[in-house]
């Protein structure tokens, strides 16, 4: 079963940018979709942004024009670039396919704050 490795996460002011990775432990290009998801403290996980191995994307409303996914088959990584970062943002960020296939990995925390 692929294992996900989540990295890139901070702490970082409103208004800043992070750029996080997605390492897999093998080839992503048996996925059709990868997502990006999110659990803040006391909610459900929700799926933020997707991508189909052909390059089209989608994101969740709050996010959409904020965040940039893509992903390098290559090298077995997704990625999620995050801009205008606001405080409700943050979350314990994580990927895998859509809909999820594998076990999730640690994450990475995200923490927008001044």
């Amino acid at each position: 079963q692929v294992q996900f490795v989540e990295s890139g996460g901070g702490l970082v002011q409103p208004g800043g940018s992070l750029r996080l990775s997605c390492a897999a432990s093998e080839s992503i290009f048996s996925f059709a979709v990868m997502g990006w998801y999110r659990q803040a403290p006391g909610k459900q996980r929700e799926w933020v942004a997707m991508i189909t191995s052909g390059g089209a994307t989608n994101y969740v409303a709050s996010v959409k024009g904020r965040f940039t996914i893509s992903r390098d088959n290559a090298k077995n990584t997704v990625y999620l670039q995050m801009n205008s970062l606001k405080p409700e943002d943050t979350a314990v960020y994580y990927c895998n396919a859509l809909p999820p296939e594998s076990d999730w990995g640690q994450g990475t925390q995200v923490s927008v704050s001044s």
